[in-house]
């Protein structure tokens, strides 16, 4: 397989990411492509797509209510962030009952944040082109 197209995940096996706590979370763009900006006079300088992904990653408090937003930064390639954790909609701490697995989301999981994020960001992404496209 292409190096390039190689996912590995350093997710820890048996952890429940769906406890409250604090998370630092990294996004790679597809094969490390510098899709969201550039560098420039050593200041990121966003492009659509980066100004896209930063008011995706904003609107995420708005989707999970148990999210807050912590320090963030979105360099050419990738996303950093740290999310917070605190308490699924109804005050109660997030459930530890039901194992995250693949493609059994569980609501306000770490991967279910990101999921959600991940696809908003390419629906925002496609129809602005489309728009776009239909306007030129």
């Amino acid at each position: 397989m292409d190096k390039l197209l190689a996912r590995r995940s350093i997710r820890l096996p048996q952890f429940d990411y769906w406890q409250v706590g604090q998370y630092f979370v990294t996004i790679c763009a597809f094969q490390m492509r510098c899709l969201f900006g550039r560098i420039r006079n050593a200041e990121a300088r966003l492009s659509l797509i980066g100004e896209i992904a930063r008011d995706c990653w904003l609107q995420i408090p708005s989707h999970f209510p148990c999210v807050v937003l912590e320090p963030f930064v979105i360099m050419p390639n990738h996303i950093h962030g740290i999310l917070t954790i605190n308490k699924d909609g109804h005050g109660y701490a997030v459930p530890l009952h039901h194992p995250e697995g693949f493609q059994k989301a569980v609501a306000g999981s770490v991967p279910t944040i990101i999921r959600s994020y991940k696809a908003a960001v390419t629906y925002r992404v496609h129809a602005d082109s489309r728009r776009r496209s239909i306007q030129v």
